[in-house]
């Protein structure tokens, strides 16, 4: 059911970690066994299968995670932006560490809290989304960033709020957060797009899946436009849409003479 609604594929070994996480669901809902949870699924209960699909994704996160791909996004964007805005999209936003470090990367390259890039950021996992849009962290999630960034980015709280740190509103003005399906049919949003980022999805897809995906992304991209991946995802698969640029950086392929 998981593999039909977000393409999560999910192996035999996975087993107690769906009980575990299930099972949660079942005592919230008052339910005594998995058989009378499937009905409730079945029945097609709206909020439950939001909170059976928030239940099953996996969100690990952190500012500047892979942190090499962020000086390539500068040098990209300073190339693009000349005499046009930018555009740019984190397809799988989890809890907002990701496209903050994207909007921090814009804010720091063009030394305005309003720079010519628009920042789309979505997800599936419509509890992790609220999250980010909040953007309130505790402290030992940003405790790898530098004390400029520290100062610059984010505001301490104080008093109740001790130990937490929230996203200064300009920041957080930066990014556009939109529920979003990547196994979903049509895909709302309009490109072109600069750069794509979709890092560590795709390991939870098996190889059909990647593809679909992958397909859908080449008309959302600019002809130069690039697709960060994740540090354990490789596309042998769609060499005829994305050639590797760098580590584990992407172009299109049919700029280099490949239909």
């Amino acid at each position: 059911m998981i593999y039909e609604r977000a393409g999560i594929a999910l192996s035999p070994a996975k087993r107690e970690m769906v009980y575990s996480r299930l099972s949660r669901r079942l005592r919230e809902r008052g339910l005594e066994n998995f058989q009378d949870y499937l009905s409730l699924l079945e029945g097609n209960d709206a909020e439950e299968w939001e909170a059976f699909t928030n239940s099953l994704t996996t969100n690990l996160t952190a500012f500047f995670r892979e942190p090499h791909h962020f000086p390539l996004l500068t040098e990209h964007m300073r190339r693009q932006c000349k005499g046009r805005s930018g555009s740019l999209w984190c397809s799988a936003a989890s809890t907002g560490e990701e496209p903050y470090s994207m909007a921090m990367t814009m804010v720091e390259l063009f030394n305005s809290w309003t720079p010519p890039v628009r920042i789309l950021a979505t997800d599936l996992d419509t509890g992790v989304l609220a999250t980010a849009e909040a953007g309130v962290y505790a402290d030992e999630r940003v405790e790898k960033l530098s004390p400029e960034r520290l100062k610059r980015f984010f505001l301490r709280g104080s008093g109740a709020n001790a130990g937490r740190v929230r996203v200064r509103p300009e920041l957080r003005n930066l990014v556009t957060f939109k529920p979003l399906n990547l196994l979903d049919a049509a895909w709302p949003m309009r490109g072109p797009f600069d750069a794509i980022f979709c890092r560590n999805v795709m390991i939870y897809f098996d190889k059909p899946t990647q593809l679909k995906v992958l397909e859908k992304f080449v008309p959302l991209m600019r002809p130069e436009g690039v697709l960060f991946a994740g540090h354990s995802e490789s596309f042998h698969n769609a060499t005829h849409l994305f050639r590797l640029r760098g580590k584990t950086v992407y172009e299109l392929a049919q700029l280099h003479g490949k239909k």
